[in-house]
């Protein structure tokens, strides 16, 4: 019994020695100031000590092999803690600027508003702007769905509605360097930071329906104003909190999903966690489920009746854009 015990302890720490390895070769090789090379023999020699403890364990010498990989690993945590996410940097041009807003009275004002003109995903017509927006005429908050991985995983795009017919889109995204791109493993990793970006349907929504082709759903939710305008002013606080101090991006915690639902559960504390939070492409399930849109309908006629990147294509992007994507789509009986 003594030896079977033994045995599975023996296991589990050459478990968490297997993971702490991998994590620990992942961090050196991707944040590591080096060329490749280097990287690579300093990530390359920390796996060769990982599989020599945990080969040690089952010898004698197990508590020396212990010793010697907590004191390794000691070591890339302390490097680790020192990582900063940067304030400046040779940004790629979408993401080059961080919205920021000022609330006088009921009337928002937006700094760094964008509003590109998209051809491709590679040309587009660059512009920012400032923009004032009347709080009291605040009407509708709809969800984006953009779906470029499959229907496990989708960008969220959330829109605020005026009784004007205007709109405002926020997205949360990976902050890239100019050179750079986006790598779901690399971002686990302090490998970029963290942008909120405030821009015109056109832009926003429009550079994936028509530049990159993306499958992108649109649902309309029954929020009602007031609890649209507590989740558009926490938007404008996070806004202006990056810039102040920037944040990483991490594919798992700090996400186009996580971000949102972090706003909206620090004043709705009912929203419930769910799996979907991070297989994201099935958070419209999730919605429905919540009551959050139109209970009529089943979410699969939502979908269909969402799917708004066909009509998009061939309307082309015009100053109609929103009002033409939203035609046909059903808006839920606000609660």
């Amino acid at each position: 019994m003594f030896k079977f015990i033994k045995g599975i302890f023996t296991g589990a720490v050459a478990l968490a020695v297997l993971l702490a390895t991998i994590w620990a070769v992942l961090a050196l090789w991707y944040r590591l100031p080096f060329e490749p090379l280097g990287r690579g023999v300093l990530a390359g020699g920390f796996a060769l000590l990982g599989i020599a403890v945990i080969a040690g364990l089952f010898r004698r010498g197990a508590l020396r092999a212990l010793t010697t990989i907590t004191l390794a690993l000691a070591a890339v945590i302390l490097w680790w803690s020192t990582l900063t996410p940067p304030a400046t940097g040779n940004w790629a041009p979408d993401v080059t600027r961080q919205v920021t807003g000022k609330v006088e009275g009921d009337i928002l004002t937006l700094a760094g508003v964008r509003n590109f003109n998209w051809e491709t995903p590679e040309e587009f017509a660059e512009n920012w702007e400032t923009r004032s927006y009347d709080l009291t005429k605040l009407a509708t908050t709809d969800l984006f769905m953009s779906y470029w991985a499959g229907p496990q995983m989708a960008h969220m795009i959330v829109s605020f509605g005026f009784e004007d017919g205007e709109h405002i889109a926020w997205s949360v995204e990976v902050r890239r360097q100019a050179d750079g791109g986006f790598s779901p493993i690399a971002d686990l990793f302090k490998s970029n930071t963290l942008v909120l970006i405030a821009a015109d349907e056109r832009d926003l929504v429009g550079t994936r329906t028509n530049a990159r082709g993306e499958d992108v759903q649109l649902f309309r939710t029954n929020v009602r104003p007031d609890t649209s305008r507590d989740l558009l002013l926490k938007y404008v606080d996070t806004a202006n909190s990056l810039a102040a101090r920037p944040q990483w991006y991490n594919s798992l915690t700090t996400n186009c999903t996580t971000v949102v639902m972090a706003l909206i559960r620090s004043f709705a504390e009912d929203v419930p966690l769910d799996w979907r939070l991070l297989a994201n492409g099935y958070l419209p399930d999730y919605a429905w489920e919540q009551g959050v849109l139109d209970q009529s309908q089943s979410i699969g006629d939502l979908r269909a009746l969402g799917s708004i990147t066909a009509i998009a294509q061939a309307h082309g992007i015009g100053p109609d854009y929103s009002a033409m994507i939203r035609d046909g789509v059903p808006t839920a009986a606000q609660n």
